[in-house]
């Protein structure tokens, strides 16, 4: 569904949520479901061509589709990092690269907090479960870590109060292990071993949280490992784990096989929500962490996951909450993975603590007031090796550039003109390019780590 809301259409769907005599609304639960990789165009309601995805298509016809939503990355740890902290990924050190298989740094910053044993989300750093916790919320993870191997770094340290799912990047579906064999699969900071391909797994334990009657409200994340490599659909198990040589190996075939299991499992939590009667009084919320690989689909946008081109970052997003999202809306408002972290906590009526501001905003009350969009520039790094990505945006323009040693290539874009990124303006327009510039390097300076 492609129809807009009229303001005043927009407006009554929020009144309608507040009782006449003013008393506040019991606060709702929050269920945040993350794909790994998953490409714009790998949604049907997004234009898959190929792959079906019928209950992603019913929650956006339900709720709300955001149509111009970026992750805080273009890889899976960064994004991670900045839905949990509602911060740029960068204040934290080390986490704006995916963690290498093993607890790995991949760029300067990394390998050093590596060496000292600090490469990971700190427990000092307040995370969304934290807060939420401390609200009053009951709290679980069922699904991908990716935020530190070591001990310390676990969920369970982070304020959830259940946690299932393995610690790092990418295992094997089957044997849920990384390439060299090390187990990677963790309850609540232990090691556990399950039968079964790992999408189910992660489903089947939101389930049990669902089903086992929670304190009302709950927090719910569940961050699937599909699509991410290595690429094996529900038939595909093998007696031994995939060797590392063919991770990376797969085809669009098993790929849309992977993506259509995760959504069913979608199908199954909204199931669950609905027959426990939560339905109503929970909002779900719907991202990927990145842009796809070479398998996944990102039409229309240029590029692809690790990098800063629309392709790597612009990925799908919907939002359900029964009776207070109009159903059907389009919403075409630029935002971030971390404009949900600071929606998730105005509704469970959590703050960070003095001294840490979110850096995100609102875009839960932005879009059910009918309020135009935060008049906001938009940041992004990314590192790995010597290469490093910048990008900004501001309204309709967007500043890439891409170093990689001493080569340095500059790209400006106007998104509302040419969404594909197709034609360069920054030799035509140098004092855009160069405003765009200064806006990155004062917003570098202010979000150094203090690790």
């Amino acid at each position: 569904m492609r129809r807009r809301a009229p303001l005043w259409l927009t407006l009554l769907a929020a009144a309608c949520g507040t009782p006449q005599d003013g008393t506040a609304l019991p606060r709702p639960s929050l269920v945040f479901i993350l794909a790994d990789d998953l490409g714009w165009g790998d949604v049907g309601c997004y234009g898959a061509p190929d792959l079906r995805t019928p209950v992603l298509d019913r929650l956006a016809a339900e709720g709300v589709r955001f149509t111009q939503f970026y992750a805080n990355g273009p890889e899976c740890t960064p994004t991670r990092t900045a839905f949990l902290t509602g911060r740029y990924q960068q204040r934290v050190g080390g986490l704006e690269c995916a963690i290498g298989l093993g607890g790995v740094g991949r760029y300067d910053d990394a390998v050093r907090l590596q060496a000292a044993g600090e490469l990971g989300l700190p427990p000092s750093e307040p995370s969304l479960a934290r807060l939420l916790k401390d609200a009053g919320y009951a709290t679980a993870i069922c699904g991908k870590w990716h935020l530190g191997y070591d001990r310390k770094f676990h969920p369970d340290r982070h304020g959830f109060d259940r946690a299932f799912g393995p610690l790092g990047g990418a295992v094997d579906y089957f044997h849920h292990c990384e390439p060299d064999g090390t187990p990677m699969l963790y309850q609540d900071g232990r090691p556990v071993r399950r039968e079964g391909y790992l999408t189910d797994l992660i489903t089947d334990e939101a389930l049990r949280f669902l089903r086992s009657r929670p304190a009302s409200p709950f927090f719910l994340y569940v961050p699937y490992t599909a699509p991410h490599a290595p690429y094996q659909g529900p038939r595909d198990r093998r007696p031994a784990p995939v060797p590392e040589v063919e991770w990376n190996r797969g085809t669009r075939g098993t790929y849309a096989e992977m993506v259509e299991r995760m959504d069913a499992g979608v199908g199954a939590i909204l199931e669950a929500l609905e027959s426990e009667g939560l339905a109503g009084r929970t909002l779900v919320v719907f991202a990927s962490d990145n842009g796809a690989d070479p398998r996944g689909w990102n039409h229309p946008w240029r590029g692809g996951k690790g990098g800063l081109f629309e392709g790597g970052i612009r990925v799908p997003c919907i939002a359900r909450w029964p009776g207070r999202l109009l159903a059907g809306t389009v919403a075409d408002r630029p935002a971030m993975t971390m404009d949900w972290t600071v929606s998730f906590a105005r509704l469970a009526g959590a703050r960070p603590p003095a001294g840490r501001p979110f850096d995100g905003v609102d875009i839960l009350e932005e879009v059910e007031r009918g309020l135009p969009p935060s008049p906001r520039p938009l940041f992004w790094r990314a590192r790995r090796g010597d290469r490093t990505w910048r990008a900004a945006r501001e309204g309709p323009l967007k500043y890439v550039s891409r170093q990689d040693g001493g080569k340095l290539e500059e790209f400006l874009f106007d998104l509302e003109r040419d969404p594909a990124e197709a034609q360069d303006l920054s030799a035509a327009r140098p004092a855009d390019r160069d405003r765009l510039k200064a806006l990155l390097a004062d917003w570098e300076t202010r979000v150094r780590p203090g690790r």
